[in-house]
């Protein structure tokens, strides 16, 4: 049984990626056979990209925060308020971790223009 659970879900990655570059092949014979310049399928880098590294330190930094000031939140609430705890803590977080997340989505769009 362990033995066929290992394939479904070796056979489904394959079948994930021979269908995304098959796809991807067709679309893009399609646009050559229309006249599409072939340019158009090489990512090159644009003019002003801020590196990698600045966008994940920038986006870990602001989710950790959101789940320290989640956790202290849900800390402030389970205290002074008859909410459920079991509620409270997951929530809290959960929602000031997002929030992190797209302030850092936001600040990683100003460090491209700049």
């Amino acid at each position: 049984m362990e033995a066929l659970i290992v394939f479904i879900i070796f056979g489904s990655i394959f079948a994930i990626a021979y269908l995304y570059y098959s796809t991807r092949n067709k679309e893009r014979l399609a646009l050559i056979e229309k006249g599409a310049d072939a340019s158009i399928f090489v990512k090159g880098k644009r003019e002003h990209t801020a590196p990698i590294w600045k966008v994940l330190i920038l986006n870990l930094a602001l989710l950790l925060m959101g789940i320290g000031l989640g956790t202290f939140i849900a800390s402030l609430l389970d205290t002074y308020s008859s909410l459920n705890n079991d509620a409270v803590y997951p929530a809290v977080i959960f929602f000031m971790a997002g929030i992190g997340l797209f302030i850092g989505f936001h600040m990683t769009k100003n460090l491209d223009k700049e």
